[in-house]
Formats: structure tokens, C-alpha cells, sequence
């Protein structure tokens, strides 16, 4: 692994101590003050190599808010980006950082013992644009997954099972779960496992509970991206009263690596969706998912180009040019309109991936496009409130 030298870059963090003074004073500058272009412009000339990693760990903090406004300013000088929950039940981060800074981040990370040598997984694809900006946030919980800990032992998880003896077990007839939301799961599954139908961790692991109430017994196999969500899922699967539960250790992402590191055979099908700006890094080339749109066999995901939409769905390069990188006739018109006009038209309006991350109802949509083009053709718009917007001055 190639370095900056590692002293320099400590002794520059060190610098950053006496001003721990002053970070109650100057919280507003610990965050990100650009816009989206700029922080793009800003990546590409920067023009190094950059790596992608992510890592979590259950720990008791104390003082977070400190703690994050420490990290933030340690974090920044060593040109992370990237987004980082912090809690008093521990951290949760998906970040890049210059490849040449990996031994200074190891470092800072291993100088806290409430870090130290926290496992980390590095990302299967990587163009270096993974995140934009750093952001360090403060949360009850370092995932959102709506359980009360306080109602189950959450430290009695499921067994660790690496991608070799993960691999045998499901030859062996376990049965496998996919701890992830219903959009996570369209481009990209384990051969036969169970997809929960939920947008939701909690609505996933109850969907989990009911399926499998009559097979307590069976041995249960959970995976999810990179080893998080299994660990609360595991250990309320176990106080369900599952007797032989087991989850893939590291998640999607270290599989992805032990396949390769091992010469294994994947029996991972597809991408694995990702939340950072690539959205998914292939693991095989099979494609499991279909155009929402069209219907074609391709898992290109991606979000509907329409501010006040912002879905995500399945759609292939044809559609994307037909449609405009939106979801639907009516998106791409607001889309395709001038900047101004679409200000005046989303005011007001809330968007609706707030509600609802994913299109999950394919053939909905067809229905929709098929009636929405057929207005367009007789109409001419399938939004008549432009005409007065259109007439207002710029």
C-alpha cells in the first residue's frame, strides 16, 4: 500500500488539537458549505487516486457531539468524504479518502481504542467519485432499524461465517435471507434466497418472522451489504426463538473480496446496490432485475432525473434516452423544462422518495407511461398549470 508519510500527516492532525477550544464557537464551519457542482469540480481536480471503504462498530461512546465535531476536523484534513453516523451505541461510515492517506486513516482511527482495529471492507468497484462531501452526523441509532434494544440481548448475534463456509451451507439446504429493502435486492440476490418485500428494515424482519415462523428450527443463513443489519436482525431472529441462525461475516462487500482473494465461485447473482454515488458495483455479470419501463432484461439503477421525484427504478439505456433519465412522461417534461420554470413549478412541493425510496410496482408504471403518452399525443403537455407559469417573467 502506497503512503503519504505517515508522521507528517499525524503531526499535521496534532496541529488541530489546541483548536478543540474553539470548535463550540465555530460549529457552522464543520460541515460542508458547497454546492453539488463545486464539490464535482472539486474531486476532479484534486486528481488523485481514492479508495472506498466502509466499516462499523457497536461500542459505547460518550460525549458524541465532541466526538464528532473531533473527527470531522481529523477526518477532513486527511481528505475524507464520505458519510459517517455516529451514536452512542457506536459508528457507522461509508467513505473514500486518498489512496495515499489509508495508512494515516488506519492510524488516527487505531490512536481511540473505541476504534482500534476496526475491520474495514474496501469497495469491489471504484471510479473515485463515490461521495462528494464529508458529513458526520449524530444519531440515536447508527442504523435506522425502528427495534427496541432495550426489549432483546443484542449482543447475542448469530455465528460469523466466511464466503467459503457461507457458500457450503447454502449446498447443504440452509435457508437464506436477504436483510435489505426491496429496491437493495432488484439488482442483485444470493441464489434462492428469500427478498422481503418491505422498503424498511423493520418491516423486512417482521416480513422474516412470519415467513419463517414454521421453520424455527432450520438452519438460517442472513446476508446483507456489509454485516450491520445482520447483527440486529440475528440476535431478534435468535430471541424469536430461531435456534440455528448464522450471518455472512462482512456483508456483500467481503464476500465480493474473499471470491477473488480464494478463487470461489459467486453464488451472489448480479450488483450489489450501494448508498454512495455509484449506487451499485457488480459482482457478477448475470442481470437479475428487468427494465421497469420496458421490460428488457438490464439492473441499471438509477434516480428519476425529476427534482420532486427522485425515484429509484430499473431502467435500460434506451428508456433513459426516451424518458429523459426520468421515471415517467409526466417527470420528464417538468424535467426538461428551463431551470427557472422548474423552481416556480416545485415550489411547495414535497418530493416524493421521501415517502417512498423505490418504484416497486413495474407494471404500475407501464400502465401509467401507456395512458400518460396517450394524453401527451391528444393534450400536447400532462401539465396544462405551465401555460401560467410559462407566461410569467423571468
Amino acid at each position: 500500500m502506497t503512503s503519504a508519510p505517515i508522521d507528517t500527516l499525524l503531526s499535521n492532525l496534532s496541529t488541530l488539537a489546541p483548536r478543540s477550544v474553539m470548535i463550540a464557537n465555530d460549529i457552522h464551519h464543520l460541515r460542508n458549505l458547497r454546492g453539488p457542482q463545486e464539490l464535482r469540480n472539486r474531486l476532479e481536480r484534486e486528481g488523485v487516486p481514492r479508495t472506498t471503504l466502509s466499516f462499523y462498530r457497536y461500542v459505547r461512546l460518550i460525549d458524541v457531539e465532541a466526538l464528532r465535531h473531533t473527527l470531522y476536523q481529523e477526518w477532513e484534513a486527511l481528505g475524507v468524504l464520505g458519510r459517517i453516523y455516529l451514536s452512542q451505541e457506536g459508528i457507522n461510515a461509508q467513505l473514500s479518502l486518498p489512496t495515499a492517506n489509508l495508512d494515516a486513516f488506519r492510524a488516527n482511527l487505531d490512536s481511540r481504542g473505541t476504534f482500534r482495529e476496526v475491520p474495514w471492507k474496501i469497495a469491489v468497484e471504484d471510479d473515485g467519485r463515490s461521495f462528494l462531501k464529508l458529513a458526520i452526523k449524530v444519531r440515536k441509532k447508527i442504523v435506522a432499524d425502528g427495534l427496541a434494544d432495550d426489549a432483546f440481548d443484542v449482543t447475542n448475534v448469530g455465528a460469523h461465517l466466511d464466503a467459503k463456509t457461507f457458500n457450503r451451507k447454502m449446498e447443504e439446504g440452509a435457508v437464506v435471507i436477504d436483510m435489505r429493502n426491496n429496491y437493495e435486492c432488484l439488482i442483485g440476490h444470493f441464489e434462492g434466497a428469500y427478498l422481503p418485500k418491505a422498503d424498511n428494515f423493520r418491516g423486512a424482519i417482521d416480513e422474516v418472522v412470519e415467513a419463517l415462523k414454521d421453520r424455527k428450527e432450520q438452519e438460517v443463513l442472513m446476508y446483507c451489504t456489509g454485516g450491520i443489519r445482520c447483527e440486529k436482525a440475528s440476535a431478534y431472529l435468535k430471541h424469536e426463538g430461531f435456534t440455528n441462525v448464522a450471518q455472512l461475516h462482512g456483508g456483500i462487500i467481503d464476500y465480493a473480496r474473499q471470491l477473488k482473494a480464494e478463487g470461489l465461485k459467486s453464488k451472489y447473482l448480479g450488483q450489489n446496490f450501494v448508498f454512495d454515488e455509484r449506487l451499485a458495483e457488480r459482482i457478477t455479470e448475470d442481470v437479475v432485475s428487468t427494465c421497469m419501463q420496458c421490460g428488457t432484461k438490464s439492473d441499471r439503477i438509477g434516480n428519476c432525473h425529476e427534482a420532486t421525484c427522485n425515484m429509484l427504478l430499473v431502467q435500460c439505456e434506451t428508456c433513459a434516452g426516451k424518458y429523459a433519465d426520468c421515471c415517467s412522461p409526466s417527470c420528464r417534461e417538468i424535467h426538461q423544462l428551463p431551470m427557472e420554470q422548474q423552481r416556480i413549478w416545485r415550489k411547495g412541493r414535497s418530493t416524493r422518495s421521501t415517502k417512498t425510496k423505490a418504484i416497486n410496482d413495474p407494471e404500475g408504471l407501464r400502465q401509467r407511461i401507456r395512458e400518460e403518452e396517450t394524453i401527451l399525443a391528444e393534450k400536447g403537455t400532462l401539465h396544462p398549470e405551465l401555460t401560467v407559469i410559462s407566461q410569467k417573467p423571468n
